[in-house]
């Protein structure tokens, strides 16, 4: 039995094809809304219309403001973890199939998270800054500036 190139060639056209119009599918409904949003759109700018909107709330001050950093380094760290438990899933459904050596990978993947947090947690990156009040009293007393106790 003989097989002929011709077929498997064929075959992969017609994958390509699939995912060509898979391609051109995707940007014809994305750039069709645009084109009608577009033309049927009014075009009247006024100054109020050209402000930015914040749920019927005037605008106040830039949006150019500085965030504390410790906002970002907590989503990364989140990210970071989140993104890699769910490599635990795949891991869970084939475990049987794999035996001991799922078990020992797993458990090098697991001991590498485990020293990515611990290296996170000594260097105080998920401590979040404590608050200091300048003038701490009763129950505020233990977050007050040094300088006032």
């Amino acid at each position: 039995m003989t097989i002929n190139t011709w077929d498997f060639s064929n075959i992969m056209y017609r994958d390509f094809g699939t995912i060509l119009l898979a391609t051109f599918l995707g940007i014809i409904l994305v750039a069709a809304p645009l084109l009608i949003q577009w033309l049927i759109s009014p075009s009247n700018k006024t100054r109020e219309k050209l402000e930015t909107y914040e749920c019927g709330e005037e605008v106040e001050g830039s949006a150019w403001l500085q965030f504390n950093i410790r906002f970002y380094v907590i989503a990364l760290i989140f990210l970071i973890f989140d993104v890699e438990v769910v490599f635990l899933f795949p891991w869970a459904v084939v475990f049987k199939e794999m035996g001991l050596l799922a078990l020992i990978e797993m458990g090098i993947f697991l001991s590498i998270l485990c020293v990515g947090l611990a290296y996170v947690w000594i260097k105080s990156d998920l401590d979040w800054v404590k608050r200091r009040v300048r003038y701490g009293a009763g129950r505020y007393k233990d977050i007050a500036l040094e300088t006032e106790k």
